[in-house]
């Protein structure tokens, strides 16, 4: 079992915390999911933050705080042919690997990353996430280690 290296545009399997779960007092995210990394940065103490986003089949109410996964991008990460969306208005950040990162089903070896999202896709997401944080429309939620 190797651990990717994480970067930006990686697209892992996490077990992510929604902000209203966090608010009802859960510390563990009720379903493991695709999630893409947004953010890494190395600490003093060379341990990585590193920030993700969700993808759910869930479509969402503000289509705002949102980009839909095109099908040959859905396709090219191994995932199901159902819609997905990115959702960009929140974030969860914890120390990597952390204890919430999980295996992608059915890789055996465990793999823990299902692949990149495409550079032009990837910006895309960096951009409108940037206008969610300057509108001060966005939430964030810390994951114990």
């Amino acid at each position: 079992m190797s651990l990717p290296v994480p970067e930006p545009g990686l697209v892992i399997r996490y077990s992510y915390l929604w902000s209203e779960e966090q608010r009802a007092g859960r510390e563990e995210g009720v379903k493991d999911r695709p999630c893409a990394v947004v953010l890494t940065s190395e600490q003093h103490d060379g341990d990585t933050l590193v920030v993700v986003v969700p993808i759910t089949h869930t479509e969402p109410r503000d289509q705002t705080s949102a980009i839909e996964l095109p099908p040959q991008v859905k396709a090219l990460l191994g995932l199901d042919d159902e819609r997905s969306w990115i959702v960009f208005s929140e974030t969860n950040r914890f120390i990597w690997p952390g204890p919430d990162l999980r295996p992608v089903p059915g890789s055996e070896p465990p793999e823990f990353a299902y692949g990149f999202l495409p550079p032009k896709l990837f910006n895309v997401l960096k951009q409108r996430m940037a206008a969610k944080i300057r509108a001060r429309l966005f939430k964030s939620v810390k994951r114990t280690e």
